[in-house]
């Protein structure tokens, strides 16, 4: 057992609203300056839709993560003898169309334009030009259906429908939607380190963030290619990629970071699991039906005395330990099975999961009635307006099974809960127990999901940065040496 220690997330689909409040609190914090004016680390989808890059998940095209072929995994788009043979081309990366021409506006218009009849108007600007350009497109440009006929019938995941059920989605009475935020998901086999040339991308060995070192990085962009998420993005005028560093300084500093500080909806919680490093070869390897599961087990009870013996043999800290005993998120993923990883079939093994939405149930017009009725309660899952297929599709690889099980559980929650604060629902016992859950669970659950504080949403361990530069050699020689934190004289202008 190799156990180690890595900083996961979670996202409660069911209370996002939509609001991008995290996309903007990434992109003041870390992307408005020059090069980075395309990048939104943090983003809110709108699916059915194409996303952002334009249709990042079709990985015909991208050629991201990881592909099984016979007894071995391979990069599908990179690799040492594809990324060699593209090192001067590579043809695999989205283009600025794929993302958007960012722009600005030419203000002085506004205030500089000669009397007239006609309201002035400031001119958009390229940022990448500075010169006038036509806007096509925007970070959120299929933003709640908006051109659903361009863009929401492009998705991927549709694919996996038949023609009746897509045709269903985009009828005016059944039209239905959900949010998808999406950050880097600092995955255990990150196809990007593996993709990188320069082996400039790295994971943090003490909280598994992955990181790009701006000095090593030669702006190959094999990497781009490498995230099936496509979350690297080039910086045009540094010459460098860059990505989500899940505000580390702030972890660090035992801060929460800004994308899920800010989050309106409360939707965010992120805590520390424990895992068996030597259990990902195998994992990795499996089919694509048995990766969600086989991820689960790799995560260990923080509680249990051979798992804390074998973690502190490791070096992991107890205050780690025990952040990872309070992790919201070792609650969702493995004591409750809702916390879902995004397109496992990727074999990247994300360390950012999803709890999905618990959409409203799809009705049938009877004379000029609008029927939702059903014969049972649970029966309203597999009648969702977003069928369970495309929901399968996005988060367990096409098990179907498995996100049933997650809706169910969901669903009973909410019946139980109505009929202890109301009372007018009759059968919470029978709902609670075809779900698996007892009282104690479901109250459990309702508390982290609705009354959840900052505390209890956010278990961020001491980062013990000083046992970590020690490991790679930073740390001082002896004390009053060279003055704190360098090994070598610093060089003077």
């Amino acid at each position: 057992m190799d156990v180690r220690s890595q900083i996961s997330i979670l996202f409660h689909l069911d209370k996002c609203i939509g609001c991008h409040t995290c996309s903007i609190a990434c992109k003041n914090l870390w992307t408005d300056r020059k090069g980075a004016e395309y990048m939104w680390w943090n983003n809110v989808e709108t699916k059915p839709g194409t996303g952002f890059p334009h249709r990042w998940e079709n990985q015909e095209d991208y050629k991201g993560g990881w592909v099984k072929e016979g007894n071995s995994i391979d990069l599908k788009g990179a690799g040492k003898f594809r990324g060699l043979k593209n090192i001067f081309h590579n043809p695999n990366l989205p283009i600025i169309d794929d993302y958007y021409e960012p722009w600005t506006y030419k203000y002085e218009d506004l205030f500089n334009a000669p009397e007239g009849n006609d309201q002035p108007v400031a001119q958009p600007i390229s940022q990448i030009t500075g010169k006038a350009i036509e806007i096509k497109s925007g970070p959120n440009w299929d933003d709640d259906l908006g051109g659903s006929p361009l863009y929401a019938r492009k998705d991927p995941n549709l694919e996996k429908l038949n023609a009746q059920e897509q045709e269903d989605l985009f009828k005016v009475e059944k039209l239905v939607m959900m949010y998808l935020p999406r950050i880097c998901n600092h995955c255990l086999n990150p196809s990007c380190v593996a993709s990188c040339p320069s082996g400039a991308i790295y994971k943090r060995g003490e909280d598994g963030i992955v990181l790009i070192n701006q000095e090593k990085c030669r702006g190959w962009r094999m990497c781009v290619t490498g995230c099936p998420y496509k979350k690297v993005f080039y910086n045009w005028s540094t010459g460098k990629s860059e990505k989500c560093l899940l505000c580390y300084p702030r972890i660090e500093a035992g801060e929460i970071p800004a994308c899920m500080h800010s989050c309106v909806g409360r939707i965010r919680y992120l805590g520390v699991l424990l895992y068996d490093a030597d259990k990902m070869k195998d994992v990795v390897h499996l089919d694509e039906d048995q990766l969600v599961e086989a991820q689960r087990d790799m995560i260990l009870d923080p509680r249990d005395p051979k798992v804390i013996y074998e973690a502190r043999k490791n070096g992991i800290h107890d205050s780690v330990i025990e952040s990872a005993q309070k992790s919201p998120v070792f609650r969702f993923v493995k004591e409750w099975k809702m916390g879902l990883p995004l397109h496992p079939e990727y074999r990247t093994l994300p360390m950012l999961f999803y709890v999905p939405p618990l959409l409203p149930i799809l009705g049938k017009m009877n004379l000029d009635v609008y029927d939702t009725s059903c014969a049972d309660y649970f029966s309203t899952i597999d009648k969702a307006r977003l069928p369970v297929k495309y929901l399968a599709s996005l988060f367990t690889a096409g098990n179907e099974g498995m996100v049933r099980e997650v809706l169910k559980k969901m669903m009973a929650v909410r019946i139980y809960r109505r009929s202890e604060t109301v009372g007018d629902i009759q059968g919470a016992e029978m709902a609670l127990k075809e779900a698996g859950l007892t009282r104690a669970v479901a109250e459990d659950i309702y508390t982290l999901t609705a009354l959840a504080t900052l505390e209890d949403r956010f278990v961020i361990p001491p980062s013990h940065r000083e046992e970590a530069l020690a490991m790679e050699g930073m740390e001082l020689v002896k004390p009053g040496d060279l003055g704190f934190g360098f090994r070598d004289r610093p060089e003077r202008m």
